[in-house]
């Protein structure tokens, strides 16, 4: 890669030397080079004047580089641009299911990259759009990405951790998704990125917080407020005091929620940051205002309404602070019953709060709308905007409550079960205090006599079992190498019969001068021929096992769109013709499953001579199987009969296979 990438620099340098600031000069050497790596030295120059593209064309030019890039297989190079943060975020924002078909197209060549940032991050790439799919799927990504990673890539080993605990906790699997926030938690620290340290805290807290474990979320808030004093982070005091704000707010204890809005503020101002820290200035002044609005004192709810006021110009562009300053604005005009202007601030916190998807705000908003539309006669309005309101406070309550349930109902399973054993145990004791002894004579005599049975009915199993598999094992060998001797006869007789008749017939067109005919006649004869090899493959009487193996790599190499290669040690004379015969079945079917199941681009072919043993592997990069329910499948021969001649050899037969990750064929046979 790293020549590639000097290779390319060069060719920048040649090829455009005095256009260097024109895109539209790029653009079309892209479409018009008259070689790959001009078109794709145009396409990343294209790429780096991105501020001149809209995103749409900005993805479009990424992937005909991606494209281009995998047909010059510079998969490192694809993949880097694949994890773009631009171009990943746009498409997984406007067509999550393009980005995973990208990205997949780009992890089938995963054993070409030896980077293990980049393998990491395809991996991460794809459970963040595939967490808008399916949140099974961007969990079983995130865990990919975690073992892709190495020691030096620790930081996006803990992205990993808190992206996966983010999905469990959207999955309701609490105790998985602490799990995976603790564990970022700690890489973050390790790390000293503080900031995402915090995210990492903060979203075990929000976890908990959401699902109305207020008690479980002040516990690792408190925790988080402890470890951002002991390591001097005090800007950050703030957002965990307004956070456990909120949650009083929530749970309706007015007098604990002002008194942490007050401590918020008060360390906004100690961290120096009260005029630069506009956000959070304005949540925390927006909710001390609508503390003083709902407890009528309008005077000093005006003095932190007037501060927001000054703080709003500088956050034009951030939704969830406008969304707070609107419904703190909404409230107070409502309070002095300007109902017009409380309306317009109310429909912008609405707008602010769909925008970015918070549903308590959203429910507040439909609140906040219903009771102003009421006092201006609109009672329609209000109507809807009420119906709203309980639909969606509907919906959070009953998802919160199914939370709860599944939370509380572990705990009260656990502590009732230990309750009932206890009182089990309490009057067993007491029934057999006079005849304890004689109880345990009876269920040891009892255990002793059962514990005798089950050894003789296990035993006389096991032996039946045995028995049926020795036998059913000498079937199977007996009927494969029946079939072998009934192909040899079949390919004998094709070739010494009818291939003979077939002979005589070409000798006599050729007396008459029909071409035609005699065309067809050949194209029967080669017919023949190959039906008469696949039958009997005599090439190992001719050429030996591993020369037999070599031509057959050979033929399919040449006559399938399939790419292979491989690297194949003489094991010539090692084993009895008719085991060699079962060595070369096992391959060519294995292979055959190859073409025709996994639909795979190339496949390598591994024959390794050890000291007492051979080692044969068949890996392909195809889409791959679940080996349990192909073997169980009635028409899955293929698998059955390759494991019945490895059984037949003494080998072992193992399988590595995953959906759209390949499979890996191993087998191992002793010399005998």
């Amino acid at each position: 890669m790293k020549k590639l990438i000097i290779f390319l620099s060069a060719a920048v340098c040649c090829h455009f030397p005095t256009k260097a600031q024109d895109i539209s000069y790029y653009k079309l050497q892209a479409e018009t080079g008259t070689t790959k790596v001009v078109k794709l030295t145009a396409l990343d120059s294209v790429l780096s004047k991105g501020k001149e593209l809209d995103d749409d064309a900005f993805i479009d030019y990424t992937i005909q580089y991606i494209d281009l890039a995998k047909e010059m297989d510079s998969i490192a190079l694809a993949a880097r641009k694949t994890i773009g943060r631009r171009f990943s975020n746009s498409l997984r924002q406007t067509d999550p299911i393009k980005l995973v078909r990208i990205i997949d197209g780009v992890l089938a060549h995963k054993y070409k990259l030896d980077d293990t940032y980049l393998l990491g991050n395809l991996y991460i790439k794809r459970g963040r759009a595939q967490a808008n799919l399916d949140l099974k799927s961007a969990v079983d990504d995130y865990n990919l990405a975690i073992t892709s990673f190495s020691e030096k890539d620790s930081l996006y080993t803990a992205d990993a951790y808190l992206f996966s605990g983010q999905a469990y906790s959207k999955m309701g699997k609490f105790v998985s998704a602490g799990e995976n926030l603790e564990k970022a938690y700690q890489y973050f620290e390790a790390l000293k990125d503080y900031e995402y340290m915090l995210y990492a805290k903060q979203g075990i807290t929000a976890m908990f917080s959401q699902n109305g474990f207020y008690d479980k979320a002040k516990d690792e808030r408190d925790n988080l407020t402890q470890k951002l004093i002991e390591l001097d982070l005090k800007q950050y005091l703030p957002t965990a005091y307004y956070n456990q704000a909120l949650d009083y707010s929530n749970t309706g204890n007015k007098e604990l929620e002002f008194d942490y809005l007050m401590k918020a503020k008060l360390a906004l101002e100690a961290a120096g940051t009260a005029m630069e820290n506009y956000a959070m200035g304005i949540n925390i002044h927006s909710q001390i205002a609508n503390f003083y609005t709902e407890e009528n004192q309008m005077a000093k709810a005006k003095e932190h309404i007037q501060l927001i006021d000054m703080w709003i110009p500088n956050l034009t562009e951030n939704k969830l602070a406008i969304s707070v300053y609107a419904g703190a604005k909404a409230k107070y005009h409502h309070a002095l019953g300007e109902e017009e202007k409380a309306l317009r601030f109310a429909k912008q916190k609405l707008e602010s709060s769909q925008l970015i998807g918070y549903e308590d705000d959203i429910l507040n908003s439909h609140l906040l709308l219903s009771e102003i539309y009421y006092n201006t006669g609109n009672y329609r309005a209000s109507l809807d905007h009420n119906n709203d309101y309980l639909r969606i406070k509907d919906s959070i309550y009953t998802r919160s409550n199914a939370n709860s349930l599944a939370y509380y109902q572990t705990l009260y399973e656990t502590q009732k079960k230990e309750k009932e054993l206890f009182e089990k145990n309490t009057n067993i004791q007491l029934l057999e205090k006079d005849n304890e002894n004689f109880k345990k004579m009876v269920f040891f005599g009892g255990l002793a006599v059962m514990l005798a049975f089950g050894l003789i009915i296990l035993y006389r199993n096991q032996r039946h079992l045995r028995t049926n598999k020795v036998l059913q094992e000498k079937f199977s060998q007996k009927l494969l190498v029946s079939q072998e001797e009934e192909r040899k006869r079949i390919s004998k007789d094709l070739h010494d019969g009818l291939g003979q008749h077939l002979l005589l017939i070409k000798n006599k067109l050729m007396t008459t001068g029909d071409e035609e005919t005699k065309k067809m006649v050949d194209h029967t004869i080669d017919e023949v021929r190959t039906i008469s090899r696949d039958l009997h493959p005599f090439q190992l009487q001719e050429m030996g096992i591993t020369k037999a193996i070599e031509h057959t790599l050979t033929q399919i190499d040449e006559n399938t769109t399939l790419f292979i290669s491989s690297d194949i040690e003489n094991i010539d004379n090692l084993f009895s013709p008719e085991k060699e015969v079962n060595i070369y079945r096992i391959v060519q079917e294995s292979l055959n499953n190859v073409i025709k199941h996994a639909h795979a681009e190339a496949s390598k072919v591994s024959v390794k001579r050890l000291t007492n043993t051979i080692l044969i592997s068949i890996q392909d990069n195809g889409v791959g199987f679940d080996f349990s329910e192909k073997y169980q499948d009635a028409k899955s021969l293929g698998l059955k009969t390759i494991l019945e001649r490895t059984k037949f050899l003494n080998g072992q037969m193992k399988v590595q296979s995953k959906i759209n990750n390949g499979t890996t064929l191993v087998f191992q046979f002793p010399i005998s």
